[in-house]
């Protein structure tokens, strides 16, 4: 099996969901997505036409997101008509996918030069619009689950109750997240990944948006529930409601793009690969509590690697909640001062589609940072799956 090596990766600023929409709300996603894909090409210098195929993430396909947003994206960015792409929904997961199932083409020889991407414009295109008022998943599906499947905010409740996590517990997690990310980006950490926005008025958004450095305990105590119903209550009487805004993901826009070579194509073109991925697993899990299986994954794709937890010198778990992130410490045992060093997504948001590509980005930039040598990632996923990556810095 041939190697996949990762020589680059760029995102765009992560921009917060406000009132009236984002700091790039006015950019069709598609003109998004193309900047952190011309970036990869301009930062390493070499002929676009080489790209064996761009494989990107989106959640919300409908509307200005629909049609193979990431055809539209190669061709937004100006790439030769002959680069190919196309779209993927693995949810939460969506562009860590797009990585992985680039790398194993570079691995089976089917590709020497590939772009694994993602892209969401949350405050344009809302996510869940794509069921357009429908039931996506059937009645066989509701009677194997007595009553139905859930919310995600429901699942990160259940969790909450069931691995007897308090409203503090969680609300002191997304307090460091939030320190955690202030703190990078004040050392110039966060920077290094991304790729500045220019609007078509020529503003440049170059610094993601939603860091509260001065988030604390009391305030985010007075934030009220964020998925009470009626419903919810009858049904689950466990649940102690003490999920809220503040202890879960933000809802944005951003884009990420990932650079992955053949050992070939780094020679003929004197590429230097920043990273090696060593393996990848995907596993599925109870579609109910839904945001648990990134605890079974890791165990799997250790094994794989044939590495001890212990190996592991940096962690990135997506933050969609905080709830499964803390089950997971709980039940993995990994040291909490090695994961989401540089804050996660209550703190720089969770662009559905690009969120992979940026925990990436984060992964890489915080081994670069400590000399660590490998690094794990796995992101929880709606419907109950989760993947999970390990690389190594070169």
């Amino acid at each position: 099996m041939s190697e996949a090596y990762i020589v680059d990766i760029v995102r765009t600023p992560i921009a917060k969901m406000r009132k009236g929409g984002s700091a790039i709300t006015s950019m069709h996603p598609a003109d998004l997505m193309a900047v952190p894909l011309r970036a990869l090409v301009e930062r390493n210098g070499f002929d676009p036409a080489l790209i064996d195929d761009v494989i990107g993430g989106c959640v919300t396909q409908i509307g200005r997101q629909s049609n193979n947003i990431m055809r539209s994206a190669v061709l937004s960015a100006g790439f030769p008509q002959t680069v190919p792409a196309t779209t993927v929904d693995r949810q939460c997961g969506s562009s860590m996918q797009s990585v992985v199932f680039g790398a194993q083409g570079v691995q089976a020889g089917a590709y020497d030069l590939v772009i694994g991407a993602g892209v969401e414009s949350m405050s344009t295109t809302t996510i869940f619009s794509n069921k357009n008022g429908e039931d996506p998943f059937g009645p066989a599906v509701a009677a194997r689950y007595g009553g139905g499947l859930i919310d995600q905010g429901i699942s990160a409740e259940l969790i909450a109750a069931r691995w007897g996590l308090s409203r503090e517990a969680m609300d002191t997690y997304s307090v460091q997240s939030h320190q955690r990310a202030a703190a990078a980006q004040a050392a110039g950490l966060l920077a290094r990944q991304i790729v500045p926005v220019t609007l078509a008025d020529g503003t440049v958004i170059s610094a993601d948006d939603g860091i509260r450095a001065e988030s604390t305990l009391e305030a985010l105590a007075g934030l009220k529930s964020a998925f009470a119903n009626d419903e919810s209550k009858l049904r689950f009487p466990e649940i102690q409601w003490s999920v809220t805004a503040g202890n879960a993901s933000q809802i944005s826009d951003g884009a990420s793009a990932v650079l992955i070579v053949s050992e070939r194509m780094l020679t003929t073109l004197g590429l230097k690969p920043r990273a090696r991925i060593v393996a990848s697993s995907v596993i599925g899990d109870d579609p109910l509590v839904m945001l648990t299986a990134i605890i079974p994954v890791t165990n799997m794709i250790l094994s794989k690697a044939g590495l001890q937890l212990s190996d592991i010198d940096a962690f990135e778990v997506n933050e969609a909640f905080a709830s499964p992130v803390l089950a997971w410490l709980k039940d993995v045992g990994a040291d909490g001062d090695k994961v989401n060093q540089h804050g996660g997504a209550i703190a720089l948001g969770h662009p559905l589609g690009a969120s992979g590509g940026r925990l990436l980005a984060s992964l890489l930039t915080t081994l670069e940072a400590t000399g660590g040598r490998y690094g794990f990632q796995t992101m929880c996923e709606a419907g109950g799956q989760a993947n999970a990556v390990i690389i190594e810095r070169l």
